[in-house]
């Protein structure tokens, strides 16, 4: 019998473009692949190496980039849009390629409005469950659509649910020079489905160079977006594009590795395990009656 979990996955991925009256939209249950996410390092795996995952950023200075997943929306991108334009601020969208094939002009004002749009898919899928040719197929043609939609050619994904194979994530920085984006600061609108609770996560939880994930599927979020927006430019915050957020990204160094105890001489080894304290301290504790 097919688990909880994978039929929440199954429902989840077959909507799109809009927001469904009772049950998550393209977001399910925590499930493997946010799991995954978080496990694997984003970490280069040479000193030198660029890296082709990155959850969160190290900037200098007060810089922030907020994503919105799954869209476009006919209702609510057009209105997030208008928030965002209003006070001068930049944000990322990692698009679903049958939306913006449903919503082409929507999709354009994205990009016209000078904000950054990136791959999500076609249809939000759990990728690693797919085989080679059903990955290739959503991340290309999602590639092409947004292209040919909008004149910008995408150089960021975020797999859906945040789940994505070591080979899949090489595969997609090698054909398509793609680094995945996760993040750091997750709102869970999806799940609650309340504004007063999507701004104050985004609120607590958002730090300089945090990559801040929200959906404009859903209509609680964009309520949300009036006093989450203001509150973080109150708090002195930049926002930035997550492209232009990783230009600033600087790698911390490694830690310093702690010397290497030295050895004790043999004879100090000796005479310390000839000394009175270490005879009585190996000696057996007295059985107690």
């Amino acid at each position: 019998m097919p688990s909880r979990l994978a039929l929440t996955i199954v429902a989840a991925t077959l909507t799109a473009c809009a927001e469904p009256a009772a049950k998550p939209a393209v977001k399910a249950e925590p499930t493997p692949g946010h799991a995954s996410a978080k496990l694997e390092p984003a970490t280069p795996a040479t000193t030198g190496a660029k890296r082709s995952t990155y959850s969160q950023c190290n900037v200098a200075g007060p810089f922030i980039a907020i994503t919105f997943d799954d869209g476009p929306h006919g209702a609510n991108t057009p209105r997030l849009l208008k928030m965002l334009k209003d006070r001068g601020i930049k944000a990322t969208f990692f698009v679903v390629g049958q939306c913006v094939a449903e919503l082409p002009e929507i999709a354009k004002q994205i990009v016209d409005e000078g904000h950054e749009i990136a791959n999500h898919s076609w249809s939000h899928p759990l990728l690693t469950k797919l085989g080679e040719g059903s990955v290739r197929d959503q991340i290309e043609r999602t590639h092409n659509v947004i292209r040919q939609t909008t004149g910008a050619v995408p150089t960021l994904f975020r797999p859906p649910f945040g789940a994505f194979t070591a080979n899949q994530r090489a595969w997609a920085h090698a054909t398509l020079a793609y680094t995945s984006i996760l993040w750091d600061v997750d709102s869970n609108d999806w799940k609650h489905r309340s504004a007063a609770k999507t701004e104050s996560i985004i609120r607590a939880e958002t730090r300089p160079g945090s990559i801040i994930l929200c959906h404009d599927i859903h209509t609680p979020t964009i309520d949300a977006m009036p006093a989450t927006l203001d509150a973080l430019l109150g708090k002195g915050f930049k926002f930035v594009t997550v492209s232009q957020l990783l230009a600033m990204h600087v790698e911390k160094p490694p830690a310093p590795k702690a010397p290497p105890a030295k050895p004790i001489p043999a004879k100090d080894a000796a005479d310390a395990a000839s000394s009175p304290d270490q005879q009585q301290s190996a000696s057996p504790a007295p059985a107690k009656p």
